[in-house]
C-alpha cells in the first residue's frame, strides 16, 4: 500500500517541466536594496529570496501568466504580475510594520497571509531571529503567546502550548525541514539540541492547539515548523560566535561558548549544496534542592527524608517490619542517606551538530530531488521519571525527498543511541548498595538501635547511634571508592545494580501531499498520506524488549479542500484525516475553519474553527518495563503484560502465614489485581480499575480576530478544548499474594508485601480546558517596535474526585510578556528589550509535584551593523536583572546568561 501511494503521488508530481525564469531587483522607496525578501508564486510553495544587493533569480515550471507575491518583514506585501519568460522587474517595497502580511505555511499546508491563516498561528521570522532579546533563536520563542518553554537544563528546552505537558512533551511535535526530530526512545524532541543552526533558519511557525487533522496523531497539542535557508537562494559562507558566562548561585560563574558557521554554494541552476556545523558547550543549570520531596519539612536529621535533589534516599523501609514484628522495635520508616545530586555529574552542557544537503533540479525548474543528512551529539540533564544525565546522546536523520510547486515526496529514518547516559537517581541508590546492600544496611541499623534501648538509650538517642553504625563504611564522594562505584554504576545497566541508560531505537517516515490547485480552478483540493514504524530497541532497560527489538507501524491518509467566496473575503477550509495504529482501531479527526474578511480596507479578520483530534498512546505507554524506584512503570500493550516479569522477597511475617520467600509478579498484575494507592493509604483497600490504555480524543473550538486599527496590530483568540478518554498514569499497589478484595491479598498489605505501580490508562472523569491569547504590536515613534501579550489558561477538572489520576496540566494561568526595540535607533545601532512574567502554578510529573513560584524575567540586547564587513555584533543577557526561577518541580534554578557575539553575512 505505501509504495502504491508513493507512486502515485510521484507520478502525479512530473506534470510539467517547463521552465519560466524571472528575474529583478527589491528596493525601498529610496531605492536601497532590500535583503532577505520572500518572492513567491501566488497560491504555490515554491519561491526564492533577494541577496544581499536586493537581486533574485526565480526558476519554475509555472507558465505565464501568474503572480508574484513579495514579502519582507517591516514592509507592505506587493505583486508583480509576470506575463513572459525571462521578464526582468524592479519591485519597490513601502515601509509598513504589520505581521499580517507575513507569509505561513504551515497553518493549511500552502503558503497564506497570517492576516486570512484559519487558525491561530505563530511566525518567528528572520527579523525576529536577528533581533531576539534570548540568548538564541529558541529561547526566543518564549516571548510569543501562548507559548511556555520549560527549561530542563541550559541545552535542553521543553515547549508548551495550551497545557498538559511534562519535559517530555509527547503531545507536542517538532519538524525541521518536514522531519520529526522526536528521539525514537523518548518519543518526544529535545528541543534544539540536536536541532538546527540559527545561521540556516528561515523561519519558525508554530500552531498552539490541535492539528492532527493535516499533521496525523503526534500533532495533538501544538506543533512546531522550522523550515532551513535553500542553498539556491542563500549562497555563501556565513556564521556566529558567541563568548559570555553563565551566572548561577549554586554552580557560580562558568564560561559560555556557541559557535555556527553554514557553507553553501549554488553551482549551477540544477544543482546546490549546503552543509552547516553548530557546538555550544557550557555548564548547566546545578539543581541543588534539599528540601524534602514529599513537602513534610524534613530535613536529614528525620527518620524518612526523601530530598528532592538527592538520590539514594528512595530506599526507605518500616524497620519494625524489616524486624519480624519486635516489638522493642519503633514502628516508623527510615531512608538511607543518599547523594547531592552535585556529587552525581559534572554539569557538562554541549551540543555538537551538523547537517548537509545536496539539492538537485534535472530541469533547472521548481522541480527538485534533495538529500538531507543531520547528525547530533550532546550532553545535558534530562527531567523524567527520574534525573538522567544524557552523555554524549547521539541522533541521526537521512532524507531523500522530490519534490515541485505541487508535491512532494518525501521519506526519512530517525536513529538515537544513548551514549553515556545514566540514571542519576538509580546511581545514588547503587553506589550506596556497592559498600552495603540494604539488607546489611537495615540490619545494622535494626540490631543497633535494639542494643541501644536495652542499654537505657531513648528513642532519639537510639536512632542516632544506629544510622551512625549503619553508615559505617559509607563511600564519600571524591574518594577512590566512591569514584570506583560510580563509574562501575554508570557502566551497568541491570538497574538492581547500576544505572546505565541503553538505546538504540529507530523511526521509518514516509509521507507524501499533493495540491491539485494548478488542475482546476474550483478550489484548492490536496491529498496526502503517512507511513511510518517504530523499531525500539533499548535492551530491556527501558522497554521489555529483552529478546530483540519491538516494531509496529502505522499509516495516515488526509484531504484538505479550501474555496474562497464573495471576491475572496470569505475563506472555508475542510480537513478530513483517517489514521491507523496496527495496535488499536482507526481513526478520523475532521477539521473545519471559516474566515471572513471584513472593512473597506479588509484589515480585519475573523475566524472560527471546530476539529476533533486525536493521539495513539506513544511507545512508552505501550511498552515500557521500567522500575523508577518509587514504582514500576509498566505498558498496557496487550502483548507487554506478561512481558514484564517481576521477583520480589515476601516479608517474614507473610511467609509465617503460608507464603512463599519469593514471588513472581506480571505487569498484567497491575491491571487485573491491584488496589488504588489512596483507598490503600485511608486504610480502605478498594480494587482498583484500571483498563488497558486506547488512543486519546479531543474537540477543540477556536474563536479569532486578527486586525489592524491605525499603527496598532491586533491578535486575540480564545480556544475550549474537551477531552475524552484522557491519556495519563494510574498508581496501584499490587499484593504479592491473593486476589484483590479477599483476606489472603489484604493481609499482603497489611503485612506490607505489595509493590508501587504506574499504570497507564485513560481517564473516565471530564478534562476540559480552555483559554485566551490577546497579541498587540505597533511600530511608533520612527521605528521603535512595541509589542506586547496576554495568555490565560484553565484545567476543569475534578480533582479531588479523582485522587489518583495525573493530568500534568502545568501551565500558569495568567502569563504578561511585553518588548520593545528599535533595529535602527540611530545608524546602523538598534536593541531590544523584553520583559515577561508568570504567574504561580502546580507542576506535576511522575518525578515530584509541587508549586512553581510566579517569576518575572528581562532580556536585552544591542547590536550594531558593520555593512563594509557585512557583520554584526551583539551584547546581550538574558535574566539581565539575575533574578532566579525555575519552571518546574526538582530543576535547578536557571541563573544569567552574559554574551558578546559576532555574526557575519546572515541575511
Amino acid at each position: 500500500m505505501r509504495t502504491v501511494m508513493l507512486l502515485s503521488f510521484l507520478m502525479f508530481g512530473l506534470v510539467s517541466y517547463g521552465q519560466t525564469i524571472v528575474k529583478g531587483k527589491i528596493v525601498d522607496l529610496n531605492g536601497q536594496p532590500i535583503p532577505g525578501a520572500n518572492i513567491v508564486i501566488t497560491g504555490k510553495a515554491i519561491g526564492t529570496v533577494s541577496d544581499f544587493d536586493g537581486l533574485f533569480t526565480l526558476n519554475t515550471s509555472e507558465e505565464p501568466p501568474f503572480t508574484l507575491q513579495i514579502t519582507s518583514i517591516g514592509y507592505v506585501s506587493a505583486q508583480s504580475k509576470i506575463t513572459q519568460n525571462n521578464q526582468n522587474i524592479t519591485v519597490t517595497l513601502n515601509e509598513e510594520e504589520t505581521f499580517l502580511d507575513e507569509v505561513v505555511i504551515s497553518a493549511s499546508r500552502t503558503p497564506e497571509r497570517i492576516f486570512e491563516s484559519p487558525v491561530t498561528v505563530e511566525r518567528f521570522g528572520l527579523k525576529e531571529i536577528k533581533n531576539t532579546a534570548s540568548a538564541d533563536f529558541y529561547d526566543g520563542l518564549e516571548n510569543l503567546k501562548g507559548v511556555d518553554i520549560n527549561t530542563n537544563s541550559l541545552t535542553f528546552k521543553s515547549i508548551n502550548t495550551r497545557g498538559f505537558a511534562t519535559f517530555a512533551n509527547t503531545r507536542f511535535m517538532q519538524l525541521v525541514d518536514g522531519m520529526d526530530n522526536s528521539a525514537p526512545a523518548l518519543n518526544f524532541p529535545l528541543g534544539n539540541l540536536l536541532g538546527m543552526t540559527e545561521t540556516d533558519v528561515q523561519s519558525v511557525e508554530l500552531l498552539p492547539g490541535a492539528a492532527s487533522a493535516l499533521y496525523g496523531a503526534n500533532a495533538f497539542n501544538g506543533i512546531l515548523f522550522m523550515r532551513s535557508k535553500s542553498p539556491f537562494e542563500y549562497s555563501g559562507i556565513s556564521g556566529y560566535i558567541k563568548k559570555g558566562i553563565t551566572s548561577q548561585e549554586a554552580s557560580g560563574d562558568n564560561e559560555y561558548t556557541d559557535f555556527g558557521i553554514r557553507a553553501a554554494h549554488k553551482f549551477s541552476d540544477k544543482f546546490a549544496a549546503k552543509v552547516n556545523f553548530g557546538y555550544l558547550k557550557g555548564t548547566d543549570w546545578a539543581a541543588d534542592n534539599m528540601t524534602d520531596k514529599l513537602g513534610r519539612g524534613y530535613t536529614r536529621a528525620n527518620l524518612d527524608y526523601d530530598g528532592i535533589n538527592v538520590y539514594g534516599d528512595e530506599v526507605s523501609g518500616n524497620i519494625r517490619d524489616l524486624s519480624g514484628g519486635l516489638g522493642i522495635i519503633p514502628d516508623v520508616t527510615v531512608s538511607r542517606t543518599g547523594y547531592r545530586e552535585t556529587d552525581l555529574t559534572d554539569y557538562n552542557a554541549e551540543s555538537i551538530k551538523a547537517d548537509w544537503g545536496l539539492y538537485y533540479r534535472p530541469w533547472g525548474n521548481d522541480f527538485e530531488i534533495a538529500y538531507v543528512g543531520k547528525v547530533g551529539s550532546g550532553s545535558t540533564i534530562y527531567q523524567g521519571l527520574n534525573r538522567y544525565a544524557i552523555d554524549n546522546f547521539f541522533l541521526q536523520q537521512h532524507k531523500l525527498e522530490i519534490r515541485n510547486d505541487n508535491f512532494f515526496v518525501r521519506g526519512y529514518i530517525t536513529e538515537d543511541k544513548a551514549g553515556d547516559s545514566y540514571d542519576m537517581v538509580f546511581t545514588g541508590i547503587n553506589i550506596n548498595r556497592a559498600w552495603k546492600s540494604d539488607r546489611q544496611w537495615f540490619g545494622d541499623y535494626i540490631n543497633t538501635y535494639a542494643a541501644a534501648s536495652f542499654g537505657g538509650a531513648n528513642e532519639t538517642q537510639a536512632h542516632a547511634l544506629a544510622r551512625a553504625k549503619a553508615e559505617e563504611g559509607r563511600y564519600l564522594p571524591g574518594t577512590p571508592e566512591f569514584n570506583a562505584a560510580f563509574n562501575k554504576s554508570i557502566n551497568d545497566p541491570d538497574l538492581t545494580t547500576g544505572s546505565k541508560f541503553q538505546d538504540n531505537s529507530k523511526i521509518y517516515h514516509a509521507d507524501a501531499n499533493y495540491n491539485f490547485s494548478h488542475l482546476t480552478d474550483i478550489a484548492e483540493i490536496q491529498l496526502g498520506g503517512s507511513f511510518r514504524t517504530y523499531s525500539l530497541n533499548s535492551f530491556g532497560t527501558i522497554y521489555t524488549d529483552y529478546d530483540g527489538p519491538i516494531d509496529y507501524s502505522e499509516v495516515g491518509v488526509y484531504t484538505q479542500i479550501q474555496k474562497k467566496f464573495f471576491d475572496e473575503k470569505l475563506k472555508l477550509t475542510g480537513s478530513v484525516r483517517y489514521d491507523k495504529s496496527e495496535l488499536f482501531d482507526g481513526f478520523v479527526s475532521p477539521r473545519l475553519s471559516v474566515g471572513y474578511t471584513i472593512g473597506e480596507m479588509e484589515r480585519h479578520n475573523i475566524r472560527a474553527s471546530v476539529q476533533t483530534g486525536f493521539r495513539n498512546p506513544t511507545t512508552q505507554d505501550l511498552f515500557i518495563g521500567l522500575d523508577a524506584g518509587r514504582a514500576i512503570l509498566v505498558g498496557s500493550a496487550k502483548t507487554n503484560l506478561d512481558r514484564d516479569v517481576r521477583t520480589f522477597e515476601v516479608s517474614a511475617s507473610g511467609q509465617a502465614q503460608g507464603q512463599p520467600a519469593t514471588v513472581d509478579i506480571l505487569g498484567r498484575d497491575a491491571y487485573e489485581n491491584s488496589y488504588t494507592v489512596s483507598s490503600v493509604l485511608a486504610g480502605a483497600p478498594v480494587a482498583s480499575d484500571v483498563e488497558l490504555v486506547k488512543p486519546e480524543q479531543v474537540t477543540s473550538l477556536e474563536l479569532g480576530y486578527r486586525g489592524k486599527i491605525d499603527r496598532l496590530i491586533v491578535d486575540v483568540s480564545g480556544y475550549y478544548n474537551q477531552y475524552q478518554d484522557f491519556i495519563s498514569q494510574e498508581a496501584v499497589f499490587v499484593p504479592f499474594y491473593g486476589k484483590v478484595g479477599e483476606s489472603e491479598s489484604l493481609a499482603a498489605i497489611q503485612n506490607n508485601d505489595f509493590k508501587a505501580y504506574s499504570a497507564y490508562t485513560n481517564s473516565d472523569a471530564a478534562v476540559n480546558s480552555y483559554g485566551a491569547a490577546l497579541g498587540l504590536s505597533a511600530s511608533v515613534f520612527n521605528g521603535f517596535d512595541l509589542s506586547a501579550n496576554y495568555t490565560f489558561s484553565k484545567l476543569d477538572f475534578d480533582q479531588a474526585g479523582n485522587p489518583d489520576f495525573q493530568t500534568n496540566f502545568n501551565t500558569p494561568e495568567h502569563k504578561v510578556k511585553a518588548s520593545i526595540g528599535n533595529t535602527n535607533l540611530f545608524k546602523d545601532f538598534g536593541f531590544n528589550v523584553a520583559w515577561r512574567w508568570t504567574d504561580t502554578y502546580y507542576w506535576e510529573a511522575t518525578f515530584g509535584s509541587g508549586d512553581v513560584p510566579s517569576f518575572h524575567v528581562v532580556d536585552a540586547q544591542i547590536n550594531y551593523q558593520v555593512p563594509s564587513i557585512k557583520s554584526t555584533f551583539k551584547a546581550g543577557a538574558a535574566n539581565v536583572l539575575g533574578q532566579e526561577y525555575f519552571t518546574a518541580f526538582g530543576t535547578g534554578n536557571i541563573g544569567s546568561q552574559f554574551y558578546l557575539s559576532w555574526t557575519i553575512n546572515n541575511l
